[in-house]
């Protein structure tokens, strides 16, 4: 019996997908890579966008035929957007072929649903209003060697008033820090060499009493040859305590991601973001006073409900003032059951696009230009794989920059240092030094 998952969405659902993977190991299955030859075809969903909701129509609405070729195929839908309120029913009646339906809260109880639905011709369709304990007990297959994903919380209590996520992820609820220090001992006695700590906002942590730096000293004061990073932090809750813990450890990279959204106020305040463009930026001067070579890379949103060109431009000043190594920018989508979705003053979606295209080229712009900077320069990367067009392997650097290199054996988890020798776009291609 073998199994096929197929991903949306954040780092969240990747590790999801790990552990959904654990659950059907359990359950005698091995993986397959088309989906086709699978016996259960699992759908592990997002619906923080549209984007992602349609192309988990398409991909859903595509296999219908092969379903009705083979009827014994097994297919489950899991996921944010099967937790999303009302959406479960629309999606069976949608696509009256899904067999299982699961939601965010109860991934755990995957193995019974399965067993479930091999002993009724109905669909199976379960549901938690909440997470019932903060530890899952399942062993994910993990496939991201050499990261590894460690969630420190779940669950959003801030309420931005264009995401979905507090109401498909629940409240906040954060592991115990016992826990978490056990699992990343482990994970660095296996030989994974980066550990990304997970959370909506770690800085919300609160385990074990524990505030999230403390935590985070604990984990980089672990013995081995490995890094940390962590992702992500919200700007209301940045410290002076979190930048003191990654100036005191090497270990930390030196890589932070601090969504932003907009550069106007107005527009901050509208999101319900909790914080002003003027403190955005005092915590960027605070990071690169105390961590001069730190980098800051960000999340931006164009077209939120009564932008104006003026606001638009603000945000296009932020990219510049801040500095930003890269960012992820987004139109804005709106989301059922959000504040922000009946608002007035929508955004016309061709007004969206040009702002979209002209952010996109002014974070590029800054990008390659402070990839240009690195030619000359050494680095070290993390290796994670091999690519096969390039013929070269690749990795990041503590800055988070994808390195290329070439070399005759296997490298994938090894620490290689480079000296760059090109840069073409946000990638760094180098030759290794040898020792």
């Amino acid at each position: 019996m073998k199994y096929h998952i197929t991903t949306y969405g954040c780092q969240m659902n990747i590790h999801e997908s790990e552990k959904i993977a654990g659950v059907l190991k359990s359950c005698g299955y091995d993986e397959e890579s088309e989906e086709e030859e699978a016996d259960i075809i699992v759908f592990n969903t997002c619906c923080i966008r549209e984007n992602a909701e349609n192309h988990a129509f398409g991909n859903i609405g595509a296999l219908k035929k092969l379903k009705k070729s083979k009827p014994s195929l097994m297919i489950v839908l899991g996921g944010c957007m099967a937790q999303e309120a009302g959406k479960a029913e629309y999606l069976k009646r949608k696509f009256p072929f899904i067999d299982v339906v699961f939601g965010t809260h109860n991934l755990n109880e995957l193995h019974s649903l399965i067993e479930q639905k091999r002993n009724s011709k109905k669909a199976v369709i379960s549901l938690r209003e909440e997470r019932e304990a903060v530890e899952d007990g399942i062993v994910p297959v993990r496939k991201s060697y050499p990261n590894a994903w460690v969630n420190i919380m779940y669950g959003c209590n801030n309420f931005c008033s264009y995401c979905i996520v507090p109401y498909v992820r629940g409240r906040e609820k954060s592991r115990s820090a016992e826990d978490i220090l056990s699992e990343v001992r482990s994970l660095v006695r296996e030989g994974y060499k980066e550990i990304t700590l997970l959370g909506q906002n770690v800085n919300s942590y609160a385990g074990s009493g524990m505030r999230f730096p403390e935590l985070l000293d604990q984990v980089a004061s672990i013995g081995g040859n490995f890094r940390v990073s962590f992702m992500t932090s919200h700007p209301k809750d940045f410290s002076e305590e979190l930048v003191a813990v990654m100036k005191k450890h090497k270990k930390i990279c030196r890589r932070l991601h601090l969504p932003a959204q907009s550069g106007s106020d107005r527009i901050l305040s509208l999101m319900n973001r909790r914080y002003t463009r003027e403190k955005y930026l005092s915590e960027i001067a605070l990071l690169k006073r105390e961590i001069p070579d730190c980098e800051v890379t960000t999340d931006l949103i164009v077209g939120f409900p009564t932008e104006t060109e003026e606001e638009f431009e603000e945000t296009l000043s932020l990219v510049k003032e801040a500095g930003f190594a890269s960012a992820f920018t987004f139109v804005y989508s709106p989301r059922t059951g959000t504040k922000a979705a009946v608002m007035d003053g929508q955004i016309p979606e061709e007004v969206s696009k040009k702002r979209i295209m002209r952010l996109v080229e002014c974070v590029n712009d800054q990008t390659r230009q402070k990839s240009a900077e690195c030619v000359g320069a050494e680095t070290e990367i993390l290796v994670e794989d091999f690519d096969g067009k390039k013929d070269c392997y690749l990795g990041r650097d503590l800055y988070g920059r994808m390195g290329y290199f070439k070399s005759d054996r296997d490298r994938v988890g090894e620490f290689v240092r480079l000296k760059i020798t090109k840069a073409n776009g946000i990638s760094l291609y180098g030759e290794e030094i040898k020792e």
